[in-house]
């Protein structure tokens, strides 16, 4: 029997009588509940939901509880030149379901979960202390000897000490984990043999995917819950350690792709509703995402949907954080990106969003869809300017100083005049997307054969070099040098104001053989080769993350410069014989020396002041420092980072100190440090 149950909440939810049913629909004329047995082979019975209330249909199916298997089926207009799919025999995917059957993507089952969060809380870093680290949970720890067997490439292989131990050794205070909502394969990979590895198209915005779930979850009596349950312990095993848990969301697209692609769910519920269309007739899908469709968020209901995803992550699953994949999508009104569009004012709102970490990558591949620094007050932004600006500095030789510096600086030039914060930078030179750290000092072009695309996808410029040979070497000259134009580029980014990103595995020279788009390489191509790390690229790594923590060498401050013509400032910017740098001087395109110098006038807190200095030049480099003496904590010449002599002490009366920079790298020192 189905009574006429409630509009609210989405989804199917457990009641007392039984299991209520709401499902959002504008144009469909009925929907039907399919109820199948526990294995998802036999239709039992289909009812119709008997009630309307707006746009969303209802009903409470009694005697039904948790456990029950059912799909969904909607009634309406075959009208594609209007924009309507129905189709009255299709099974569809309820978009709410909080558990998807792993034999059939369209069908999902009835949850309520309980769980024992005990004492757990959510670290909460002040902004300045994040330090985030962007991670595959299966590539993570896959191949990592000292994770169980049974619990590699699970979520329970992250919880697993190990995993957290090495990543306390990194300093990483926030863990950025690629999708893990369930995913569809697509078709043209399936076809090739291959599978969509990094997991960017979303089937199940409320579902863990099954892909991470461990063996003994899979055997459990209950799989589903025991999944849920093992992400959950992830969770509280990393906040128990002090590093929050960020998910990178996907909610620009659907697995659904265009017209093409299979109906599984929103576009037999309602795609005119659902996906942003094109018009005039014929409507065809709006594609500036490059994945065939986009979720059209200017519909308060598709708005709804993603809320309410957001808040069970946040809320029901305890997590920290989420990236926005190719977040202008989300707030492209009827004129383009907006920045104070419906969908930041409902996040802004929100008490439990409001107070998650945000994070945005900020392009998608549509007119006006590169918004660097565009996103509102307190997000954090993907910064490729930094990325790209960083690669051309060490490797292309490309950058200018002044280009330098302003990444450097927080990227005052993109974020300060609009009221933002550096920390609103995040700072990488790599990430899941590209070339990892090694392989881009070591391939001159992409190598993406593997992928079955003729080796034309990946990105084509990337601002890389090999050295003078393709691949692995056994020339040392070319290995030395390629590890330690690496070690100048892990010290820039974690050094420099603004958020720093680092992408799992370039500690341990990770390499993916001049794959630069992996997305499909479920395997020991993408896995990190823990028997292979490079141990002493590692330690540098450590070394790096301790010096950030304990001098912070840039204030979460924008820099002034010279305090009111006095000589007195907080930043310096000098060339190698020491000169203050004059306007001539920070576009020189052949002067490959920095030097900055760090300061807080007037400041009683302490007496620290720091002294960077970066030579992209391929030859060592005669360098004076300001007055005073110095102590150098940090060459990235030498392999672990140790300076081979720290004490430079001081100099005779009316002398500055002149020390050798070493070709390609970065050196910090430190004056009146309290010891």
């Amino acid at each position: 029997m189905i009574g006429r149950g409630r509009s609210y909440p989405l989804g199917a939810s457990v009641t007392p009588q039984g299991v209520n049913f709401a499902v959002f629909s504008a144009h469909a004329t009925a929907i039907d509940v399919c109820v199948f047995d526990a294995t998802g082979e036999h239709e039992l019975q289909r009812v119709t939901l008997p009630a309307r209330t707006g746009d969303i249909w209802h009903g409470e199916l009694q005697g039904a509880g948790v456990g029950l298997v059912y799909a969904l089926c909607a009634a309406g207009p075959w009208q594609p030149e209007a924009g309507h799919r129905f189709d009255a025999s299709a099974l569809l995917l309820d978009p709410c379901a909080r558990e998807i059957l792993d034999s059939d993507p369209r069908k999902a089952r009835v949850v309520r979960d309980e769980y024992d969060w005990g004492n757990d809380a959510r670290p909460e870093h002040p902004r300045e202390a994040l330090v985030i680290y962007e991670l595959h949970v299966k590539g993570f720890s896959m191949l990592n000897p000292l994770v169980p067997e049974e619990l590699r490439g699970s979520y329970a292989g992250l919880a697993h000490p190990a995993s957290i131990d090495y990543l306390r050794s990194l300093g990483i205070t926030a863990v950025s984990l690629l999708p893990v909502h369930q995913h569809l394969d697509e078709p043209a990979l399936v076809n090739r043999g291959l599978v969509n590895y990094w997991g960017y198209n979303t089937l199940g915005f409320f579902c863990a995917d099954w892909r991470y779930a461990s063996a003994a979850s899979r055997a459990a009596p209950d799989p589903g819950r025991a999944l849920r349950n093992e992400f959950r312990d992830m969770v509280k095993a990393l906040h128990a350690a002090g590093i929050e848990v960020i998910l990178d969301v996907v909610f620009n697209h659907t697995c659904e792709s265009d017209e093409h692609g299979p109906t599984l769910s929103w576009r037999g519920l309602d795609n005119a509703s659902w996906y942003r269309l094109e018009s005039p007739p014929p409507l065809r899908y709006a594609n500036d995402t490059g994945c065939g469709n986009m979720l059209d968020l200017r519909h308060p209901r598709v708005l709804q949907f993603v809320m309410d995803s957001l808040r069970f992550w946040a809320g029901e699953m305890h997590v920290d954080g989420f990236r926005f994949d190719l977040a202008p999508v989300l707030a492209r009104g009827d004129h383009g990106f907006d920045p104070k569009g419906p969908f930041f004012q409902v996040i802004a709102q929100d008490p439990l969003l409001a107070r998650v970490r945000l994070v945005a990558e900020p392009w998608d591949v549509g007119h006006g869809g590169y918004q660097l620094g565009a996103f509102p007050r307190g997000w954090l932004e993907w910064n490729d300017r930094f990325r790209d600006t960083v690669r051309r500095w060490w490797i292309t030789g490309e950058a200018t100083r002044g280009e330098l510096a302003q990444r450097l600086c927080g990227s005052a030039d993109t974020l300060q005049h609009r009221d933002r914060d550096p920390a609103d930078s995040v700072n990488y030179v790599v990430s899941h997307d590209g070339f990892t750290l090694r392989d881009l000092v070591s391939y001159a072009a992409r190598h993406n054969e593997a992928n079955g695309e003729n080796n034309r996808d990946g990105h084509a410029a990337n601002h890389n070099h090999n050295y003078g040979i393709e691949g692995d070497t056994d020339e040392p000259l070319i290995r030395e040098r390629r590890r330690r134009v690496q070690r100048a580029l892990l010290a820039t980014v974690l050094l420099s104001q603004g958020t720093p990103m680092l992408a799992a595995g370039s500690e341990l020279g990770h390499t993916q053989r001049g794959n630069n788009n992996a997305y499909c390489q479920d395997g020991p191509l993408s896995w990190l080769d823990w028997a292979r790390a490079d141990a002493d690229l590692l330690r540098f790594t450590q070394r790096v993350a301790q010096l950030r923590d304990r001098y912070r060498p840039f204030a979460n401050t924008w820099y002034v410069g010279d305090h009111q013509g006095d000589g007195g400032y907080d930043i310096g910017w000098f060339g190698r014989d020491g000169e203050a740098l004059e306007t001539h001087h920070w576009h020189h395109p052949h002067s490959r020396v920095l030097g900055i110098h760090l300061q807080r006038t007037g400041s009683t807190e302490s007496r620290l002041r720091i002294y960077l200095l970066f030579n992209a030049e391929n030859d060592v480099a005669q360098a004076v420092l300001p007055s005073g003496a110095w102590r150098a904590v940090l060459d990235t010449s030498c392999m672990d980072g140790v300076p081979a002599s720290s004490d430079l002490g001081a100099p005779g009366a009316g002398h500055r100190l002149r020390i050798a920079v070493a070709a390609e790298s970065v050196l910090m020192l430190v004056q009146g440090e309290d010891l």
